[in-house]
């Protein structure tokens, strides 16, 4: 079912040329609510946290590899830690753009939600709404919070893997490998640290759903 929900909504976007207000309304019209998209989104937000987590770690990994390289292709095994920082780094991109389109359903939904509390002529009712609307303002603000802490903890690990990984290219020997292994040492406790990162911000991305979530 989600399956056929997004292809739906890949179409519709395609038509509409990203106008996001039309994009909603559309979605509204087939039953498909601002509430819904931004549930689907924080999953898939969560989702692709998990996935950058795995490829960190595969980074990490092969990387060490590398270092502790005891015979074989040199060269086979420095391609293996490029391609999977290569991923990482894809990963991460993927990991900012989905946290940015949850952003930007939250301030559709906030805003709707908001200019239809003052529609409310009943003041009972009215302050019972906006009640609510500042609980889940305050559980999604939090969310956010950590899912961009997390986020901001892959740029460095990205560029200390990069710096390493153009080092070795250009002086690919043992002796090279032997001069960065302090290096690695760093890098290994600064992803520990993103995937901890990445854990809260996946567990803080739960309790927003089940606010959200019936």
């Amino acid at each position: 079912m989600k399956i056929l929900v997004s292809s739906t909504l890949m179409c519709l976007a395609l038509m509409l040329g990203g106008c996001q207000s039309a994009y909603y309304g559309a979605m509204e019209k087939i039953g498909y609510h601002k509430r819904d998209i931004m549930v689907d989104r924080v999953k898939d937000a969560q989702e692709s946290q998990q996935d950058a987590q795995k490829q960190f770690s595969s980074a990490l990994e092969e990387m060490q590899a590398l270092l502790h390289h005891d015979g074989g292709d040199l060269e086979q095994a420095y391609n293996n830690a490029k391609d999977e920082y290569e991923s990482a780094q894809s990963a991460a991109e993927r990991v900012s753009d989905r946290i940015d389109k949850v952003e930007s359903v939250a301030e559709a939904l906030f805003d709707e939600w908001q200019q239809e509390i003052g529609e409310i002529s009943k003041s009972s009712l009215r302050q019972k709404s906006q009640s609510k609307l500042n609980q889940t303002q305050r559980s999604y603000q939090q969310m956010l919070k950590s899912m961009r802490r997390a986020e901001s903890k892959m740029a460095p690990v990205l560029t200390a893997m990069k710096d390493n990984m153009l080092y070795l290219k250009h002086n690919l020997n043992a002796q090279t490998i032997a001069s960065v292994k302090g290096e690695f040492t760093s890098l290994q406790t600064d992803i520990s640290s993103l995937i901890k990162e990445m854990n809260r911000s996946i567990d803080e991305s739960n309790k927003f759903i089940a606010h959200m979530e019936p």
